[in-house]
């Protein structure tokens, strides 16, 4: 499977409690934290929904 690598750049601060629940699911932990995680629908919907606050790392 394909894996994404995501990193916070903005932070949660804020922000409306389903954005700061979707940072939490994908595993932030703080700012500048880069995660990796599988191409999935269900991971793209909760990029989707918080694409303001990270970014696509190459």
């Amino acid at each position: 499977m394909e894996t994404i690598k995501i990193k916070q750049v903005r932070s949660a601060i804020k922000r409306p409690a389903d954005q700061k629940a979707t940072i939490k699911a994908l595993g932030f932990r703080r700012l500048n934290h880069i995660v990796l995680k599988e191409v999935t629908p269900q991971i793209l919907g909760m990029i989707n929904k918080v694409k303001h606050l990270i970014i696509i790392v190459d």
